[in-house]
């Protein structure tokens, strides 16, 4: 059969799709801005159809109402990574956390989490009947894969990208087309923290080296300070606004990276209009799952990368919190630890943790003796190198608990240092 038959054969309405959804099946959706809302509002109106559909993936960008309090009878939510609509859930008795290394999440979809139904926005097909996953190719693509049904929001303002993310029409189920602007994360406001802590950052950056960097103002910082910098590459989990500047001011060319010499090589995409339309029919723009992009024996046969990702705290020995407050799961592990170990095996590579010295308007210090009870360690203090905030560099591998604890003190906050050198010379016995 000709695909354009077999592409109108398929064609329903978005109320038509979600009646093919059983009670008790295992939903996977697109990742963030990537949703495919027109879906998801229809499954959320149908819902009186169903009792116990899981829904799982990373974090939602949509409205993310089969998380209410009211809905619990019929949807359940799995998530990889929270975010601020799904905290409540997971951390309650209407959902769950499942955690793991990002490059390893598409595995739970032959295993332990089996999907019934991968619920995908992708664009119109090409000429040869290919739809390209667009803003989201990370875990969705293995997931749809893996499915027993694939229901498609064909979006025509959702751009064509390249690289390992296309699905034919012969192997969708459903598609429901649609119009509508897609979901944009317009840029953070960076303060004067976090561009003094950008500035840190970028120092580590060497000419020729290749970036990844994670999501929010941090990230974002580190950019700003890129200018004069040659020949950097980009080898990350994820794209923003703030990479198609570098890209038009020639700074990041890719041309010494020695994998994927010349090409943006990501996972997924998150920014504004600007950065999609730079996206959409571009070579040099390549998305690939997270079992290849974030697989730190991949990311290691790139030359110099430097990974920058965040965190909520760090003890005296280096252990980094990056997704719990305490015991309640407030994101994920993430890239983190992928590319932590990625960059530490690359030729020239560096690891950076960076955060800002406090938090909760000041009051609390990032930098502590020990972890809050029940924190989750997100990367080890065997794999962290460096740590950074607006007071400075702490380079960690290699030196001793105190050597560690004495660098790390001395770029706390000032107002911290008394209590954290009192705290030191109780927990070690020596002076500071």
């Amino acid at each position: 059969m000709d695909w354009k038959q077999e592409y109108k054969k398929k064609v329903v309405t978005a109320e038509e799709a979600v009646k093919h959804i059983k009670s008790g099946d295992r939903l996977v959706f697109s990742h963030a801005v990537a949703e495919a809302t027109t879906i998801t509002d229809a499954l959320v109106a149908n819902k009186e159809q169903y009792e116990n559909v899981e829904i799982d993936h990373y974090i939602p960008m949509g409205k993310a109402e089969y998380c209410l309090p009211e809905n619990a009878k019929h949807f359940r939510h799995n998530t990889f990574c929270a975010g601020p609509k799904t905290r409540d859930a997971i951390n309650s008795s209407r959902g769950d956390y499942t955690p793991g290394f990002f490059y390893e999440t598409p595995t739970y979809f032959k295993t332990t989490l089996p999907v019934d139904v991968a619920i995908v926005q992708v664009s119109r097909p090409d000429k040869h009947g290919y739809c390209s996953y667009g803003l989201s190719v990370d875990y969705i693509k293995p997931a749809a894969e893996a499915a027993k049904m694939v229901i498609v929001e064909a979006n025509d303002q959702c751009p064509r990208t390249f690289g390992d993310c296309f699905i034919h029409v012969s192997e969708i189920d459903y598609i429901v087309e649609t119009s509508r602007p897609l979901i944009e994360l317009q840029p953070t406001v960076i303060t004067d923290v976090e561009r003094a802590i950008g500035e840190n950052c970028a120092s580590l950056i060497e000419d020729g080296s290749t970036l990844q960097l994670g999501i929010g103002a941090i990230p974002d910082s580190v950019l700003l300070f890129l200018d004069r910098k040659k020949d950097l590459g980009l080898h990350s989990e994820m794209l923003s606004d703030s990479v198609v500047g570098l890209v038009e001011k020639g700074i990041i060319t890719g041309k010494k990276k020695g994998l994927h010499d010349g090409l943006l090589v990501a996972s997924f995409a998150m920014g504004t209009r600007r950065l999609y339309d730079f996206m959409d029919d571009n070579p040099l723009v390549s998305l690939c799952p997270i079992t290849y992009v974030n697989d730190p024996r991949v990311i290691a046969q790139n030359n110099k990368v430097v990974s920058v990702n965040s965190c909520i705290q760090v003890d005296f020995s280096g252990q980094v919190v990056a997704e719990s407050v305490g015991s309640k799961q407030i994101s994920g592990v993430g890239g983190q630890v992928d590319f932590v170990r990625g960059a530490t095996m690359s030729p020239g590579g560096k690891s950076i943790i960076a955060c800002s010295s406090t938090t909760n308007g000041g009051k609390i210090s990032k930098i502590v003796p020990l972890l809050d009870y029940g924190a989750a360690v997100t990367t080890s203090r065997n794999d962290v190198n460096y740590i950074i905030t607006e007071y400075g560099i702490a380079q960690l591998k290699g030196k001793t608990i105190k050597q560690r604890a004495r660098a790390l003190i001395n770029i706390a906050h000032p107002k911290f240092r008394d209590e954290l050198i009192q705290k030191f010379e109780e927990i070690y016995a020596t002076k500071f």
